[in-house]
């Protein structure tokens, strides 16, 4: 494994390496975050949206990770403008510049438009209807916190603002490592238990089976 960029903020330190098979690994604080070997589900998060509205024309996305959402999203004409919120200024900065090799002609899409701030702040700032689709992937989930300020992501109060952001046939979807009963009742609570959806992913890790998870709620016309 070779360190490839490392950054240190108030959240504290943000390692991306290179492995020996060529592959990248991001860490946030020595907690493994994502690589660039299973990314399905990243791109699930951004179609399985996608494919539930006719004209995601705004789209919301929480967390840039290694751009795979990002650049699922792009993949869609139909989309006109991406708001991508990420926290952590040296992960877009790598992003920019070619660290992560990839990353320069996605962030260079004049559909994209990259706010380094904390999603649950904009979320509250943001006016009514903003956005067609909003997608939340900021952290591994309401059980497995890289950050334990990130909870407030998963609970009501931040949830009913997603909501509120959204435009009337819209779509917020919750990215989580693990199954998370109590955000899909968090979820029914705020957008009807008719109205919620709860998607397992399946996944390899390694070799091991395991699953990852999408929540969804839509907002009525």
């Amino acid at each position: 494994m070779e360190e490839i960029a490392r950054a240190t903020s108030t959240r504290g330190e943000l390692v991306l390496s290179q492995r020996d098979d060529g592959s990248l690994e991001l860490r946030a604080n020595g907690v493994f975050v994502m690589d660039t070997v299973e990314t399905s589900t990243e791109r699930a998060l951004a179609t399985r949206a996608l494919a539930l509205h006719h004209d995601p024309r705004e789209v919301l996305v929480g967390g840039l990770g290694l751009g795979f959402t990002l650049e699922a999203i792009l993949a869609d004409d139909r989309v006109g403008r991406v708001t991508v919120v990420e926290i952590e200024p040296a992960l877009v900065d790598w992003m920019r510049d070619g660290t992560i090799p990839f990353g320069p002609p996605v962030m260079a899409d004049p559909r994209v438009l990259v706010q380094v701030a904390d999603v649950t702040h904009l979320l509250r700032v943001a006016g009514p209807s903003a956005y067609d689709l909003v997608l939340l992937d900021v952290d591994n989930g309401p059980g497995y916190l890289v950050h334990d300020a990130n909870a407030d992501l998963y609970r009501s109060p931040t949830l009913h603002e997603a909501k509120r952001v959204t435009r009337a046939g819209g779509v917020v979807v919750v990215w989580s490592a693990a199954e998370a009963p109590e955000l899909q009742r968090t979820m029914e609570t705020v957008f009807g238990r008719w109205r919620t959806e709860v998607v397992a992913l399946p996944v390899d890790l390694q070799g091991r089976p395991e699953s990852y998870w999408l929540y969804v709620g839509w907002k009525g016309d």
